[in-house]
């Protein structure tokens, strides 16, 4: 029993440590990847439409809106976009030559993101896509 006590404790410890809210998570991104995810926060911001929330989801920024949208994050040698999906990056592969993909996520360096206006298209995407999914 003491094992399952110590996981649990170890669990717990883990969580107080996660982030609650964007920008505690970004308080503890090291720079340049704080000043770039900041400047991706903010373009997202200026695209998403009213009624769109920012949370943690996975221990991430996510925007959502009409259900998970966009998320954002910095790990140790690159940052990633994640479009909720493999769908959007199929749509834009080739103007996201250059990058790092998968199925569902892009990646890049920490100081080389896409460009506003590409982010811009693969977020107003996703909420196309999240607006049809609802309408269903």
């Amino acid at each position: 029993m003491k094992r399952a006590n110590a996981r649990d404790r170890a669990s717990a410890a883990k969580d107080n440590l996660a982030p609650k809210t964007v920008d505690e998570y970004l308080a503890a991104v090291p720079e340049p990847a704080r000043s770039t995810l900041t400047r991706i926060r903010a373009v997202i911001r200026s695209v998403v439409p009213p009624g769109t929330t920012e949370t943690i989801s996975y221990q991430i920024p996510m925007f959502k809106y009409k259900g998970a949208l966009f998320g954002y994050a910095a790990f140790s040698n690159h940052c990633s976009l994640f479009p909720m999906g493999s769908s959007v990056i199929q749509v834009f592969k080739k103007e996201l030559q250059g990058f790092s993909l998968s199925k569902g996520t892009i990646r890049f360096p920490v100081d080389k993101p896409p460009s506003a206006s590409l982010l811009k298209k693969l977020v107003k995407a996703r909420i196309a896509q999240n607006e049809q999914k609802k309408q269903r």
